[in-house]
């Protein structure tokens, strides 16, 4: 799902100065104040496959099982779900009891105007339309295969007038109103990791008939906060779910988070509204967070030097009352060739491309050297990651890329068309993609740059209408397979593999791992799958990343994570603290 704007992130346009005064502000209103540096494209869960959409959908929206917010490594709990499932000894039936009186947020659709209770046959429901081929549901790859009858189900009814959704499917049954069994096609050990995604997110079919192709702006779930209607605006503002089920802030935390307890027991959510900015250019949120009025943003490329002193910051910020967090990203960031090109079937091209890329300069330029330069797909922190691998292609070697690109049969690029390059529409990916222009003339590839507001750029990817693209790929769960599909054959677009690489080769491999128990077999599986993707150059792997957040110190259990969309319901004001702070700005 996770799809992401390379830089939008990490980076800013210009050099700011750390002061200025902030607007008032009510102190002891709780409410949260955050950045999404992408427009969001809508509140539909099927379509939830970039990170940015994803975290605005957990707030309305949720599925059977969460991760817990104070454990690591990663812990999937229960969450609509009774309790975790009951899973028959041969790992194909997983069986789920339902908690009960859990509602969906009151709407027109329903009778009354008031929620009705959530039943099993809400997910059956649910399941189908991720399934359903009319949808066009960029999800679907994470279901495609996995579950019995369920592919016969959407490759029958994508030939009939209409989607048959009260037709009885093998994989996915209401058993009895509070009780779910899925029933897989064969073995898949991270199957559960789906249900903690938004594109299984329960939906009512009263609000998907109601609003129709207009659902995507009318989001009614059952989480925590409510928006009664998205208008693609730059300010979205959510308030409490006054229906909201009994859900209490976590007892029990691994040790790096003992120190984030003292909401412990309290009912969820702990503010009243969210309000979400929508800034894609990274200066405008910088000021804003300097002047308290956003609660954490991560630090701008171009204010790293002045922000942070030796892993530290710097004097004056800590006077301010900022506290900085910095933890290691599951992501990779990457370019990508699209395959459906018989251009870039030339692996030499490729490789010539890979040996006159400057990934140490681009680190420096982008990153602030903080990334780890990323030798395959899977980054470290996940079983398949080799810790003292070399790619032989990565790092600027001039002279061989030259050679390279003659053997190819386009010596100092003649005969070679012009190549375009697609990117997201802000300052810092333009100023990536124009060193990456740079990098490739240096042996005479010539490039295009073209960029697109994000949503376009997506549209773009999963319509195969691109040729090169840079992207970031964050993790949907802590497995390699997350990472390692995106060279999938079945997966291409618009699936999530939207560089529409097909090995047969790599495909029997993968589906063989993917199919095993956790173990130092199917480890070293998935490190010849790793090693496989870098030495056929599938695509020129940049580095994974590093969060560097700042937060002020009135905010209260904040920690970076990859996997939590729901987090925003965990967070807190200390409106004290904050009365206090706000007096430095």
């Amino acid at each position: 799902m996770k799809m992401r704007n390379i830089l939008l992130t990490v980076m800013c346009s210009a050099l700011l100065v750390l002061s200025g005064c902030t607007k008032k502000q009510d102190a002891n209103e709780k409410v949260l104040n955050i950045v999404s540096p992408a427009e969001i494209k809508g509140y539909d869960p099927i379509q939830a496959d970039d990170l940015y959409s994803g975290r605005e959908i957990s707030k309305i929206y949720e599925g059977l099982l969460q991760y817990h917010w104070l454990k690591m490594p990663y812990e999937l709990v229960p969450n609509l779900a009774e309790s975790l499932p009951e899973i028959s000894k041969d790992g194909i039936t997983y069986t789920f009891k339902l908690r009960k009186g859990v509602k969906f947020q009151d709407d027109i659709a329903f009778a009354g105007a008031k929620g009705r209770e959530v039943e099993a046959s809400d997910f059956v429901y649910s399941i189908k339309r991720l399934a359903d081929s009319r949808n066009q549901a960029t999800g679907w790859w994470v279901l495609d295969g996995k579950l019995k009858g369920l592919n016969e189900w959407r490759e029958k009814n994508s030939k009939l007038a209409a989607t048959n959704y009260d037709e009885e499917v093998e994989g996915v049954k209401a058993l009895d109103k509070y009780t779910l069994q899925f029933k897989l096609a064969k073995k898949f050990p991270q199957f559960l990791y789906s249900l903690a995604m938004p594109f299984t997110y329960v939906v009512a079919k009263e609000v998907v008939a109601k609003y129709g192709k207009e659902f995507i702006n009318h989001p009614i779930g059952t989480g925590p906060y409510i928006l009664p209607i998205f208008d693609q605006g730059k300010k979205i503002t959510y308030v409490k779910n006054p229906t909201f089920r009994e859900k209490f802030y976590p007892s029990e935390a691994s040790d790096e988070f003992k120190n984030l307890l003292s909401d412990a027991g309290k009912k969820l959510p702990l503010v009243e509204k969210v309000v979400v900015h929508v800034m894609v250019e990274p200066q405008p949120a910088w000021l804003k967070l300097n002047k308290g009025e956003i609660d954490y943003y991560s630090v701008p490329k171009d204010n790293f030097a002045t922000a942070i002193k030796n892993n530290k910051l710097s004097d004056e910020l800590v006077k301010k009352g900022f506290i900085l967090e910095i933890a290691p990203q599951l992501d990779v960031t990457y370019t990508a060739f699209n395959f459906e090109n018989k251009l870039f079937h030339n692996k030499k091209l490729r490789q010539a491309m890979y040996l006159a890329f400057d990934e140490a300069k681009s680190n420096t330029l982008f990153f602030n050297n903080t990334a780890f330069p990323a030798q395959s797909i899977i980054p470290p922190g996940i079983a398949g990651n080799i810790k003292d691998y070399k790619n032989p292609y990565k790092g600027l070697k001039l002279e061989e890329a030259k050679k390279m690109l003659a053997e190819a049969g386009y010596p100092g690029g003649k005969g070679l068309p012009e190549i375009k390059y697609d990117i997201p529409d802000s300052t810092p990916s333009r100023q990536a993609g124009e060193f990456f222009q740079k990098q490739m003339e240096q042996i005479g590839i010539k490039l295009k740059v073209v960029s697109s507001p994000w949503p376009e750029f997506q549209a773009k990817v999963k319509k195969k209408s691109v040729e090169i693209f840079g992207l970031a790929w964050g993790a949907d769960y802590p497995d390699a397979e997350n990472f390692l599909q995106l060279f999938y054959g079945p997966n291409k677009s618009p699936g999530a593999n939207g560089s529409n690489y097909d090995n047969p080769q790599f495909n029997k491999e993968f589906v063989e791992a993917t199919t095993m128990l956790d173990s130092p077999e199917r480890t070293a599986k998935y490190e010849k799958l790793n090693k496989f993707l870098a030495e056929e150059v599938v695509a020129l792997f940049g580095v994974h990343r590093q969060a560097y957040i700042l937060e002020h110190g009135w905010l209260k259990n904040y920690h970076p994570t990859d996997l939590h969309h729901d987090a925003i319901q965990y967070l807190n004001i200390d409106t004290a603290k904050k009365a206090q702070l706000l007096k430095n700005f």
